[in-house]
C-alpha cells in the first residue's frame, strides 16, 4: 500500500534516479561524442587505462589507424586524454591560444610541480632567459660545452686503443649531458661538483617517478599526495645551500660595480640573476628555476642521445661516414657554431634516432581551461588534457618513406633539395611530421642549445672512439610505460678508443 515502502523500495528508487541523472549527463557530456580507443564504460574504462601504462603504443596506433584525422580519447588512471591526429588538428593545436587551450596548465599537470614544488614554479621567466640569452650566446658558449663534453668523456669513459671496454651506457650519458649543461647553467666549477651533479640527475628522474605516482590519484587528493611525496622538494632543500652562495656572491658584486664588472659569469645564473633582480624574485625561486632548466636539459637530450648512441653501436658502419665529415670540417673551421651546423649527416643522425624514439609517444600537451570547439565541431570540455600523436606521425607511411627502418641520413637527402629543404629538415626545426620539441610558440626554447650539444658530443665521440654491442647489431629494447619511450637503463656498449685520433685545439 502506499506509504508503506520498504527500505528496499527506496533504495531501488535512489538508484533508478542516480542511474537517469547519469545516463542524462553522460549523453550531454562532450567527451562522449569523442571516439573511445578501449572501454569507455564506468570501471570498465580502467581497464584502458590499465592498458595505456601497459603498451600505451598499440592504443595510440590503433586510434590512429581508426580515427585518423580526427580526436579520439584514451583512458587514464586520473581521466580522459584526449589525442589529436592528423596535420591539420596538430596544426590547429599548435595555433590555439593559451586562454583556450594553456601549455603551462598541460605540463602542469602531467608533471605536478605545483604540488611538489609549489607556486612558484608558475613563474615561468626561465622560459625567456632560455629562449633569448641563452640562444643568442651559443657561438660564444661553444668552446666551453666543447671542453666539457671532452673532459667528462675522457673521464667517464676509460677506453684503450688495444681492447673493449664495456659500459653501461645511459648513467654515463646522464653525467655528460648534466656536466655539459651545466657548464652553461651555473659555470665552473660547479659543473663539476659531484654532489651538485647528484642533485641535477636526482631530481630529473624524482621528477617522473612523482608525478606518476600523484597522477594516480583523483583531482581532490593531489595537493594531499603531494605534500607526503617528499623527492621533488628534497632536492631543492639540497640544493639550496650551494647555489644561493653563488646568488649573493654575485649579488653583492651587482651592488658594489653595478650591471658589469671585469669577469662577470657569462651563464644562464646570472641571467637569472640578472631577470630576477628587475622582477624582485627571491632567490629559492631562482634555485628552482636552476632546478627546472636542469631537468628540461638531462631528461630530453640523455634519453636522445642514448637512443642515438645505440643506433652507432648497432649499425658501426655509419661510423665513418660521419667521422669522415666531422674531420673535414673540424680540420678546416674548428669546433665552432658554425662547423656544427655544416655537420648535416650528424644532424640527420640525431633526427633520425629521435623520429623512431624521442622519449615519449605524445608531445604538446595541453590543458583546456575553458570549454573549447574545434574547426570539425569536436567539442572539448573545460579541464580535459590534450596531446598530439607524435609517435605515429613520425612512422607514418604518407610521410616518411619506409617509415620502420632506422634510415640515418634520411634527413640530409632531404636538405639537398634547397635552401627551404635545407632548414626544413634540420634538427631544429619543427613541424606537423617532427613534434620532437613541440611546435609552434611552444615548442622547446632550449632546442638550439640542445642540438648543438648532442651535435658536439656525437661528433666526438665518432672521432674519438670505435663502438659496438657484443652481440654486434642487436639494439635492445626501449623501454615503454604509459607515453614513455625510453632506451633500456642497463645496456652495454663496448667502447675502444680511436688510434691515431685526430687532435683539434677548441
Amino acid at each position: 500500500m502506499f506509504g508503506q515502502e520498504t527500505p528496499w523500495q527506496y533504495l531501488a528508487a535512489l538508484a533508478a534516479v542516480w542511474l537517469v541523472t547519469y545516463l542524462i549527463r553522460r549523453r550531454l557530456d562532450p567527451l562522449n561524442s569523442i571516439p573511445t580507443v578501449g572501454p569507455s564504460a564506468p570501471l570498465l574504462s580502467y581497464l584502458g587505462a590499465i592498458r595505456y601504462i601497459r603498451d600505451a603504443e598499440s592504443l595510440l596506433r590503433e586510434g590512429y589507424q581508426k580515427y585518423y584525422g580526427t580526436v579520439f580519447k584514451v583512458a587514464m588512471l586520473d581521466g580522459w586524454l584526449a589525442v589529436f591526429s592528423g596535420p591539420k588538428l596538430i596544426d590547429e593545436l599548435r595555433k590555439s591560444s593559451d586562454d583556450e587551450l594553456s601549455a603551462v596548465e598541460g605540463t602542469s599537470q602531467v608533471l605536478q610541480l605545483r604540488h611538489t614544488l609549489g607556486p612558484g614554479v608558475d613563474d615561468q621567466f626561465h622560459v625567456a632567459v632560455v629562449r633569448d640569452k641563452l640562444t643568442r650566446s651559443l657561438q660564444a658558449l661553444c668552446p666551453d660545452v666543447v671542453d666539457e663534453v671532452t673532459a667528462a668523456f675522457e673521464e667517464y669513459i676509460p677506453a684503450k686503443e688495444d681492447e673493449w671496454v664495456s659500459v653501461r651506457v645511459f648513467p654515463i650519458v646522464q653525467q655528460v649531458i648534466a656536466r655539459a649543461s651545466n657548464r652553461v647553467i651555473v659555470g665552473l666549477p660547479k659543473c663539476r661538483d659531484p654532489e651538485y651533479l647528484k642533485v641535477a640527475v636526482n631530481f630529473t628522474n624524482d621528477v617522473f617517478i612523482t608525478s606518476f605516482f600523484i597522477n594516480l590519484f583523483p583531482d581532490f587528493l593531489k595537493p594531499i599526495i603531494g605534500r607526503m611525496t617528499t623527492m621533488v622538494s628534497k632536492n631543492k632543500r639540497i640544493l639550496m645551500p650551494m647555489v644561493v652562495p653563488m646568488l649573493q656572491e654575485r649579488q653583492a658584486m651587482y651592488e658594489k660595480y653595478g650591471d658589469d664588472w671585469a669577469e662577470k659569469p657569462r651563464d644562464l645564473l646570472q641571467w637569472l640573476l640578472d631577470e630576477g633582480r628587475e622582477k624582485g624574485t627571491p632567490f629559492d625561486h631562482i634555485v628552482e628555476k636552476v632546478l627546472l632548466v636542469n631537468f628540461g636539459a638531462i631528461h630530453t637530450s640523455s634519453g636522445t642521445f642514448t637512443h642515438a648512441l645505440y643506433n652507432l653501436a648497432a649499425w658501426p658502419e655509419y661510423i665513418q661516414p660521419l667521422r669522415e665529415e666531422v674531420e673535414s670540417i673540424v680540420a678546416e673551421e674548428g669546433w665552432t657554431k658554425t662547423s656544427l651546423g655544416k655537420m648535416r649527416k650528424v644532424d640527420s643522425f640525431l633526427k633520425e634516432s629521435m623520429r623512431l624514439a624521442d622519449g615519449s609517444l605524445l608531445t604538446m600537451f595541453r590543458k583546456a581551461v575553458k570549454d573549447v570547439t574545434l574547426s570539425d565541431g569536436t567539442r572539448i570540455p573545460r579541464g580535459t588534457l590534450v596531446a598530439a600523436a607524435s609517435a605515429t606521425a613520425h612512422t607514418d607511411g604518407a610521410r616518411y618513406p619506409a617509415p620502420d627502418a632506422f634510415d640515418p641520413f634520411r634527413f640530409a637527402r632531404l636538405r639537398e633539395g634547397g635552401a627551404d629543404e635545407a632548414v626544413k629538415h634540420q634538427l631544429v626545426n619543427t613541424s606537423v611530421d617532427f613534434l620532437t620539441f613541440g611546435h609552434g610558440k611552444h615548442a622547446c626554447p632550449g632546442r638550439f642549445f640542445a642540438a648543438n650539444e648532442l651535435k658536439t658530443m656525437l661528433a666526438y665521440l665518432v672521432l674519438n672512439y670505435d663502438v659496438k654491442f657484443a652481440e654486434e647489431g642487436k639494439r635492445p629494447a626501449n623501454f615503454r610505460f604509459g607515453p614513455a619511450d625510453l632506451p633500456a637503463h642497463n645496456a652495454e656498449v663496448l667502447f675502444r678508443k680511436r688510434k691515431d685520433a685526430p687532435v683539434f685545439a677548441h
